[in-house]
Formats: structure tokens, C-alpha cells, sequence
């Protein structure tokens, strides 16, 4: 029988046969599922975004909703509404997009920042509030937004709070040029996508949730998470440096990262892995950079000035 690191790797595999020429951005999704995180992809329209989504919840059978995030979009368009039935004589919830378990957020940084804030409680407290009751969203909850670059024709800066609810930010990037090839050369992706068929389930990404979440942190491996952190508060070109909860979230995904390769212990290795993901978009820097990365800059700064227990 299976277990469920071979499982897993099966899903990263096929996930693979989808997305072409990308393990790494494909690897650190998966991290940030298993890390019971959120994930926000920054890249330009139509690199494979929203069929990375589509592949994750295929492969690990899971509900799937999409939101296209537009200017005129209202925050009850994804959390709900309650609606007055005539024939009942009360009013009766209607659920939004939201009460999914993998959630697109398709161009998130489309809508105003009123609109954008209506995820904040549901990607942090995974429950949605309205009408003074409280409600719970499915388990598991995955949100994968997606954003353009920020100097295209309307867009939104995602202000600080919203950033730091997403574990991870990833770009996929334009495919190698073999890679791309291959893509024009072969069936279409949404005809690949409608014969995928599950290799998980939701029991099963429950328990690979509760095993990351075990994988032994040793006292070093905090000190070196923390040694992070704390160079990123004295760092003369970062005006905001890493909170608590970002040393939180690279424990986490570097836990994920190392369950991956079956391991009970998370390594430094691991921890860099996934650094630049969890800490880029955390990172603000004290004078603007002209492109849209700075923070993958000086993040791979604080990798490479802070010593490796």
C-alpha cells in the first residue's frame, strides 16, 4: 500500500504533467495546502495561474470555487447575503463563493480595497460573519488568489494586512522555451484537466496536514528561524521587517517542505527553500524599488548575511 509521502508525491507528479516545467512553484503550493496556509500568486495574465488552482483541487478531490475580483465587486458577491423568501415569511442565507474548500481569488488586486478586506476573517479564522451569526467554512480551506503586476491598467495595491495573511507568494513565470514548446505541441490544458481524476481526498490531506504540523523544529532550527527575523528589523533598507507571525509561517511551510522528502526533522535547508516565498512580500522596503520584487531581493539578503546553524 501507498503511504501518504508517496501519495503525495503521485499528486506533485501529475500536478507535473499539467503544469509544464514548474516543481518548484508547484512544490510550494502544495507546501502551503499542507501547511494549512493560504497562497498568493503575482505574475502576468496567462502563465498557467488558474490552472495550477484547478490542478490542486482536481488531484486532491476537492470542492473548487472562482471569484473574478472586478472594481465593482461587493464583499456580499463572496461571503453571502441574506435573502427575504416571500413564500417562508423570513429571510434565508444564500452562501457566497467563499463556502468552498479551494478558492480561486482571480485577480485580486482588481477590486477595491473594501472589497478585498471581505477575505481577511474568512483566510484567518476560516468562518465567515454575517447577520450576527458566525459560519464555518469547509474543511479543508484553501484560498489562491491571484494578482497582476501592479503597474497594469487597474489594479490595487493589497495593503500590509492582507499580504500577511498568505503563507506563500509565488510566481510562475513564462515556461522554458522546451517547455513551451511542448505546451503548443500538445491537447489542450482544460481537456487534460477534465480527465484528471483524484489521487487524494480530503481525510487524507487531513492527516498529511496533522504530519507537517509534527515534523520535529529543533531549538537550533528556531534560533536560526528567529536570527531571520531579527535581521530583518535592523536591515537598513527594510522599513518593515518580519513579524512573529512570519516566523510562524516559515515554520510551517519548511515543516511541509521537509515532510516532502520524508523527513521527521525540518533541516536549514528547508527553511531557505521556502524563505523567500513566506518573507518576500512581508518585507517592505524604506525607499520604493522600481521593480515589482524588491522584497525577493532583499530577502535572498537576509538568506545570505545570516549564519547557518
Amino acid at each position: 500500500m501507498d503511504s501518504t509521502h508517496d501519495r503525495a508525491r503521485r499528486a506533485l507528479d501529475a500536478a507535473g504533467e499539467i503544469i509544464l516545467g514548474k516543481p518548484v512553484p508547484l512544490r510550494l503550493a502544495f507546501a502551503a495546502l499542507l501547511a494549512r496556509g493560504h497562497l498568493l500568486i503575482e505574475d502576468v495574465p496567462g502563465v498557467g495561474k488558474t490552472t495550477l488552482a484547478q490542478t490542486l483541487a482536481r488531484l486532491c478531490g476537492l470542492d473548487y470555487g472562482r471569484v473574478q475580483f472586478t472594481s465593482d465587486l461587493l464583499p456580499a458577491d463572496i461571503v453571502g447575503l441574506s435573502i427575504y423568501d416571500r413564500n417562508a415569511g423570513a429571510f434565508r442565507w444564500q452562501p457566497g463563493p467563499v463556502f468552498t474548500q479551494v478558492l480561486l481569488a482571480d485577480e485580486l488586486n482588481r477590486a477595491s480595497p473594501k472589497t478585498q478586506s471581505a477575505l481577511l476573517e474568512a483566510m484567518e479564522e476560516r468562518a465567515v460573519t454575517a447577520d450576527g451569526d458566525t459560519r464555518p467554512l469547509p474543511e479543508p480551506f484553501f484560498v489562491i488568489a491571484t494578482q497582476n503586476p501592479l503597474d497594469q491598467v487597474g489594479t490595487f495595491a493589497l495593503p500590509e494586512s492582507q499580504l500577511d495573511r498568505f503563507l506563500l507568494r509565488v510566481s510562475m513565470g513564462y515556461p522554458e522555451a522546451r517547455d513551451e514548446q511542448a505546451l503548443l505541441a500538445g491537447e489542450d490544458r482544460r481537456a487534460v484537466l477534465a480527465r484528471l481524476q483524484p489521487l487524494l481526498d480530503a481525510p487524507q490531506l487531513e492527516a498529511m496536514q496533522q504530519a507537517c504540523a509534527a515534523v520535529l523544529t529543533s531549538p537550533a532550527l528556531v534560533s536560526y528561524i528567529h536570527a531571520l527575523l531579527a535581521a530583518s528589523r535592523e536591515h537598513a533598507d527594510i522599513r518593515l521587517g518580519l513579524s512573529p507571525r512570519a516566523g510562524l509561517a516559515i515554520r510551517a511551510a519548511a515543516q511541509a517542505w521537509a515532510w516532502l522528502d520524508d523527513r521527521e526533522h525540518v533541516l536549514p535547508e528547508d527553511v531557505q527553500a521556502v524563505f523567500v516565498a513566506c518573507a518576500a512580500h512581508r518585507l517592505q522596503p524604506r525607499q520604493a524599488h522600481h521593480e515589482s520584487h524588491g522584497g525577493e531581493h532583499l530577502a535572498r539578503v537576509l538568506l545570505s548575511t545570516v549564519a547557518v546553524p
